[in-house]
């Protein structure tokens, strides 16, 4: 698995904003929060798998090269992206 230190992930938090580490049968990476561009960009792909994949590659910061390889620990990973997609929860109010 790899091991990222503290400075690492301070340096990665200063350069990306949020950051999330996904681990799969002891293979690790790390992706960031999406922004407006990455939705837009992500927007077009209609294919489910093919927006997956776009999905993690869009996101990707570092990690275990494996992951994005192997149909197994890719799968597993980009089930756990509906995580990292959550926006947060609005209020409206009829005035």
């Amino acid at each position: 698995m790899k091991k990222f230190s503290e400075k690492e992930i301070s340096d990665l938090k200063k350069k990306h904003g949020e950051l999330y580490c996904i681990t799969v049968e002891g293979k690790s990476c790390i992706v960031r929060k999406p922004n407006r561009q990455d939705l837009s960009y992500l927007s077009v792909v209609k294919d489910p798998i093919k927006l997956s994949e776009a999905t993690l590659n869009q996101l990707w910061v570092a990690g275990d090269e494996e992951i994005k390889e192997n149909d197994d620990l890719f799968l597993a990973a980009v089930a756990k992206m509906e995580d990292v997609m959550k926006v947060k929860e609005a209020e409206i109010k009829k005035l």
